[in-house]
């Protein structure tokens, strides 16, 4: 476990990396003896400076929610960040690629909130009562940390790894939908690059979702109404370069587009 000057030290590099597009070497390395509880903190803490700044809460993402990367992480758990309000990203207007280190995107749906989440105890029951519809969405993510080259203190530190989202035109009701078996394909242009099945996300995203309500309450945080949830990808991750135009289509829940520039 690291001390309050070592994590504040972490955090500022972390600051740093993101405001001037300059990578930096792995925190595992850096800080040796970091732990899960160390990593959050660190992430809480530049949470809190942005809000301090004028940003405001927008949701919150789950990370590591398929098996396969948490086989990879050697973890046991899936994470998560915060999505903030100047993190929103628009279909209608190009993104600039440029203003990342490594961008990324990842395909999935989002709920909506309309109603907040009880913490401890919270249940895929209560996350479909409170969900106000869900949404076909776009994950944009980055990583602060050089090439990628993350283990699970790296990516909790780094907000796990949370860069922007985009969110599909369509508002659907989850109590007329199967959300454990929604079909999802990305295309790049007119070619298919992705495909995946929402059940790829923990058996069921709606599970995700309750996991992580359950979990940032131990962080004395609030999944509230009129958040947006992202609990995780159902395809792989792709790698965005300037000029890349994508489509993500869902099975009955429409579709949601990024362009970069």
């Amino acid at each position: 476990m690291l001390d309050e000057a070592l994590r504040a030290d972490a955090a500022g590099r972390l600051r740093a990396a993101e405001r001037d597009r300059a990578p930096i070497e792995p925190l595992t390395d850096t800080y040796p003896d970091i732990d899960v509880v160390d990593a959050y903190e660190i992430q809480l803490a530049n949470i809190r400076g942005r809000l301090a700044a004028g940003a405001r809460v927008y949701g919150h993402k789950v990370g590591l929610s398929s098996p396969v990367m948490q086989r990879m992480m050697g973890v046991d758990e899936p994470d998560y960040g915060h999505l903030l309000d100047e993190m929103v990203l628009s279909q209608d207007e190009p993104i600039k690629a440029g203003r990342y280190c490594y961008p990324r995107i990842e395909v999935e749906i989002g709920y909506v909130l309309g109603a907040s989440l009880p913490g401890e105890g919270c249940t895929e029951e209560d996350v479909l009562a409170a969900t106000e519809y869900v949404v076909p969405s776009i994950e944009l993510i980055d990583s602060r940390i050089r090439d990628w080259r993350i283990r699970l203190a790296d990516t909790i530190a780094d907000n796990a790894s949370s860069a922007g989202v985009i969110l599909g035109d369509a508002r659907v009701n989850p109590k007329g939908m199967d959300l454990a078996d929604i079909e999802a394909v990305l295309y790049s242009g007119d070619t298919e690059i992705a495909r995946g099945n929402t059940s790829a996300v923990l058996g069921n995203p709606t599970t995700a979702v309750a996991w992580l309500a359950r979990k940032v309450a131990s962080f004395g945080v609030k999944l509230e109404a009129g958040h947006v949830i992202l609990p995780g990808s159902c395809t792989r991750a792709v790698d965005v370069r300037p000029g890349d135009v994508f489509r993500a289509e869902f099975a009955g829940l429409g579709s949601v587009s990024a362009r970069f520039e």
